[in-house]
């Protein structure tokens, strides 16, 4: 079990410890940006103009500067809460901002954004709901949003369950890990099946249109070759990649 220098009074002390991951995967962050870069097209041909990508929940900005080189031309926004991940995201991206997906909403105006970046964010929150309102609001008809998140039903989870053991990902402390693998408390409050993530999504006004599997870079080595082989059943993988339109 690990557990905080201090432990946290709430979710914000939480996120505001430098001690909590702020970054997602490599091989993740790079599936998503490719899909983002089919989707939007390269910037300056055609109608498609240099667009705006808005990188919310960007920590320390490692996924949006790993997208960066495939989005050539357009321009990404980060925007986190968390000032300390913040300063870090600064050092990365040429625009970084504060917002909030709840209480005064993102300070961006309606429609204003051609694509969302929501990577490794969903998990976290209190009301995922007013959250998917807010993207929407802020995402042109037609926008693209490009969402990341771990999948309960991994394939290494369906056999911890059988077994009686907590699944990865899931977290009953913010002070420590109980009942499950892993070494590190990282504050998921809330996990999605691919088809739970599919109806969300579809439910809050965006049409899906693909969804994909990523490995996790915390499975154990010997291991990772299964894991990459999930990846072609979603289902099944680590991590769900999901690419969805406004309505």
């Amino acid at each position: 079990m690990t557990t905080t220098a201090h432990p946290p009074r709430d979710l914000r002390d939480f996120y505001e410890n430098p001690a909590v991951p702020v970054a997602s995967g490599p091989s993740r962050s790079l599936r998503q940006a490719r899909m983002l870069a089919r989707a939007l097209g390269p910037a300056g041909t055609g109608d498609g103009g240099a667009r705006t990508i808005l990188d919310i929940g960007c920590g320390d900005g490692t996924a949006a500067a790993t997208a960066a080189p495939l989005l050539r031309g357009h321009r990404i926004v980060g925007v986190d809460w968390s000032q300390d991940a913040l300063s870090r995201a600064r050092t990365r991206l040429a625009y970084a901002v504060r917002g909030e997906l709840t209480g005064g909403g993102l300070p961006f105006a309606a429609a204003s954004a051609d694509a969302v970046l929501f990577s490794e964010v969903l998990e976290h929150l209190v009301d995922p709901d007013a959250a998917l309102d807010e993207i929407r609001r802020v995402l042109r008809p037609g926008g693209h949003l490009m969402l990341s998140t771990p999948n309960l039903a991994a394939w290494y989870n369906r056999a911890l369950l059988l077994a009686g053991v907590q699944p990865v990902f899931s977290e009953v402390s913010l002070r420590g890990i109980h009942g499950r693998p892993g070494s590190e408390v990282v504050g998921h409050l809330r996990l999605c099946t691919a088809r739970a993530l599919r109806e969300f999504v579809t439910a809050s006004g965006f049409t899906v249109v693909e969804l994909r599997g990523a490995p996790f870079h915390g499975v154990p080595r010997p291991l990772r070759a299964l894991d990459r082989l999930a990846c072609a059943r979603p289902p099944l993988a680590s991590i769900l990649l999901l690419h969805a339109r406004r309505t």
